[in-house]
């Protein structure tokens, strides 16, 4: 039964992703908090082939030393939201900690075992959004952008490794999870005053309400198979965007931007 380890395990579009694979894999399921454990340990409490772990990736991925993982999804991230003209830097510097240097730091550190074994798989969760920018997201975007880079550049290096391990990326486009929302309400937390957009702030709140309504996906079947592909098909593509109407757009609009 091979081992899977998944980052950002709380909720949202990964929920139904374990689902699938725990009738097959021993997952590790690890979350930011001691609360958010708690949760999860009641939620898979009857799953005997998953174990929940609390993992602050940005401190705690020695604890991921000693765990033998044949499969790594890297979907732990937040979003920092504001404009890019004031958002605070220490907001877009813990966002690029979580989302980039963190991420890099546990795929150097599982990527170790897997070439000494000379397998394995890293599946890297990036985001539409590194395509196509959406205003106030900037500092997310950019996170995001950087981590596809990052996987094209692994995916390269590892065709000249003796091991086969596969890096597989994932880039989702909007889901109706919650955490798109959240995102979003973040900069208004500074916004609220002294802010160069103050005059603005209710036409951007409805025009991202109305923006979220429209596009935001409310089933989540094509990204729940999208990633169960990534991790279980013998041959996986490198790259897997979904949804169709989101990533044609994308392509749409880097063609004609």
């Amino acid at each position: 039964m091979k081992n899977i380890l998944i980052t950002g395990a709380r909720s949202g579009m990964i929920y139904p992703v374990i689902q699938k694979l725990k009738k097959k894999y021993h997952l590790y399921v690890t979350v930011h908090t001691e609360s958010e454990l708690n949760s999860i340990k009641k939620l898979y409490k009857n799953d005997k082939n998953i174990e929940c772990l609390k993992i602050d990736i940005t401190k705690d991925l020695n604890k991921t030393d000693k765990l033998d993982i044949d499969v790594l999804v890297c979907n732990g991230a937040v979003a920092e939201s504001g404009s890019l003209f004031e958002i605070p830097l220490d907001n877009v510097r813990k966002n690029f900690d979580v989302n980039v240097f963190s991420n890099l730091d546990l795929v150097q550190r599982v990527s170790k075992k897997m070439i000494k074994k000379g397998e394995g798989r890293i599946v890297i969760i990036s985001s539409l959004i590194n395509k196509v920018p959406i205003p106030f997201l900037g500092s997310y975007s950019g996170t995001k952008a950087a981590l596809s880079v990052f996987a094209r550049s692994l995916y390269y290096e590892s065709k000249l490794l003796s091991s086969k391990v596969d890096i597989v990326l994932v880039e989702p486009g909007l889901y109706k999870t919650g955490f798109n929302q959240l995102a979003f309400d973040k900069k208004y937390d500074f916004m609220d005053y002294n802010s160069f957009f103050e005059n603005q702030i209710e036409i951007i709140r409805k025009s991202e309400n109305i923006f979220l309504w429209l596009f935001e996906k409310r089933s989540l079947n094509s990204i729940t198979n999208k990633i169960y592909e990534a991790v279980t098909v013998t041959k996986p593509r490198f790259r897997y965007s979904t949804p169709f109407s989101q990533n044609l757009f994308s392509k749409i609009f880097n063609l004609f931007s």
